[in-house]
């Protein structure tokens, strides 16, 4: 007997670019926060970037890329494929772990990350990285007020060291 629904991957030609570029929204957010982030950036409008998930999980729906490509605001932008020519950068995220990936990203742990491509473009990623944070608690301010925005900050940090230590006590022994 077959099943009646439809297969869940044929979601994916709508949902996926929606989802990447709600992402690329909130990565634009947190940039044009910092004026010194878009202003790294504008030196390499034109170049784009591939985020790939490696070795992600066969049982589940198979995750794109997302592509993206640096615009002269110093923005970035959701492309189809990576723009022609050199300077490109492929960065690839050790995903096969999703959950642990997502607690990973909760908790503030870096993951396992391999770079390939133009070396200049790779450090000025390095350093958005290191250096750009979401302040979620103050945007949330901007809608509840800052009472409220403080509590909600309270909760999510207190979620967050929780969720941590589970992972911690859950990770086999030695690989830390």
């Amino acid at each position: 007997m077959s099943a009646s629904w439809p297969p869940f991957p044929s979601l994916s030609p709508l949902l996926i670019p929606a989802l990447q570029d709600r992402l690329v929204l909130l990565i634009n957010h947190v940039v044009s926060r910092e004026p010194v982030a878009a202003q790294r950036l504008q030196p390499l409008a034109g170049r784009g970037l591939v985020v790939h998930l490696a070795r992600w999980p066969a049982l589940l729906p198979a995750a794109p890329d997302l592509v993206l490509g640096v615009t002269p605001a110093g923005l970035f932008e959701r492309l189809d494929a990576p723009p022609p020519g050199a300077g490109g950068l492929r960065i690839e995220i050790d995903a096969s772990n999703p959950a642990k990936l997502a607690l990973g990203a909760l908790s503030g742990e870096a993951p396992t990350v391999s770079v390939q491509g133009d070396a200049a473009f790779a450090g000025e990623m390095h350093w958005l990285m290191d250096n750009l944070r979401w302040d979620i608690e103050d945007d949330l301010a901007g809608i509840v007020g800052p009472l409220a925005a403080r509590q909600f900050g309270q909760f999510g940090r207190a979620l967050r060291r929780t969720l941590s230590g589970m992972a911690a006590r859950m990770a086999p022994a030695g690989s830390a």
